[in-house]
């Protein structure tokens, strides 16, 4: 897949705001600080398409990217260390939930983990929902540049025997290299052609 053109369109931040259509939708969670935005600008080609921060937990907002003018990006709400009120932790009662729930053309979801940790609780989590509700999915190792190759093999047997996953269906990527990116392009193209 070549992406031609990427930009803005709007950040929901509740249900009424959410975007319910038929243009296709590929959508990227994962805990906050994993990142979710380098990956998008990355894909893109564009470095501040998807703003990035230093602060974990700072998007609370579902954020839509309007790809080649027929398909979106969608960066969901960090999970995991993000500030928020006790009402607002559980993750599928949340807007996210909204999101993952009501999305009309919800075609692909990446789960982001960091490479150089084991899956947190809420990864498990969000991947057993995945599966329950029939969305397909598949997981990027980010920060693929902080480790050696070989470090990069353990860990993804680790993620792999973690999240009860084949190696297959994990991605790695570095938004520092570009590694992978070709790989997730072409897999993006695929989930919109089925």
């Amino acid at each position: 897949m070549k992406i031609t053109s990427a930009k803005y369109i709007t950040s929901a931040v509740n249900k009424s705001g959410l975007i319910l259509d038929e243009t296709p939708e590929i959508s990227f969670v994962g805990r906050s600080n994993v990142g979710k935005s380098s990956l998008i600008n990355n894909l893109v080609g564009i470095k501040r398409l998807a703003k990035t921060s230093s602060t974990p937990g700072l998007t609370k907002m579902v954020n839509y990217f309007d790809i080649n003018g027929n398909i979106r990006f969608v960066d969901l709400p960090g999970y995991g260390y993000a500030k928020v009120g006790r009402g607002q932790k559980d993750v599928w009662s949340s807007l996210m939930g909204d999101y993952l729930a009501l999305s009309q053309s919800l075609k692909l979801v990446f789960v982001l983990v960091d490479v150089r940790h084991e899956p947190s609780e809420l990864d498990k989590m969000m991947i057993d929902y995945l599966i329950h509700q029939g969305i397909p999915f598949a997981v990027i190792a980010t920060k693929a540049d902080k480790l050696s190759k070989m470090a990069i093999n353990k860990s993804l047997q680790v993620i792999s025997k973690s999240l009860n996953l084949r190696k297959e269906m994990i991605f790695v990527h570095s938004s520092e290299t570009s590694q992978g990116k070709e790989s997730i392009l072409e897999f993006i193209e695929n989930a919109i052609e089925k």
